[in-house]
């Protein structure tokens, strides 16, 4: 018997509420804390292997500072038929904002004012990942 995958909402769900924890700069301990569970259960419910109840989602949001409809931003959307559609963000978005350095860059990138400068550190990074690995 198979282990069963995280539903993609759980995860999704999951994967906003440690962007938004980390966004703030609050450790898993001390949301677990301030929702009085343990960090654990906080791991388990970002990577979307344990459901968030709608009350807990409601505290949550309350501790982070954001509307219950923040964690579903961006969420896949199910039709018939089809199962899970692509969203609009697709996931490697979310993974990345989802990281410590994504965020860094994310929020540095968007301080600063010049469009011209944000444009050359686009090509720069795009020039970068297009280099054969040096070794």
């Amino acid at each position: 018997m198979t282990k069963k995958s995280p539903n993609p909402i759980d995860r999704h769900v999951g994967s906003r509420v440690r962007m938004r924890r980390m966004m703030v700069g609050m450790s898993q301990e001390k949301l677990g804390e301030s929702l009085g569970i343990t960090f654990q259960q906080i791991q388990k419910y970002e990577k979307g292997t344990n459901r968030i109840g709608a009350s807990r989602l409601q505290n949550i949001s309350s501790v982070l500072s954001v509307p219950v409809a923040f964690f579903f931003e961006g969420a896949p959307t199910g039709t018939a038929g089809d199962g899970f559609a692509e969203d609009a963000s697709p996931a490697y978005v979310n993974d990345f904002l989802a990281t410590s350095e994504g965020l860094a860059l994310t929020r540095a990138f968007t301080r600063i004012a010049d469009p011209k400068v944000r444009r050359r550190i686009v090509d720069l990074v795009e020039s970068l990942a297009d280099a054969p690995a040096a070794g």
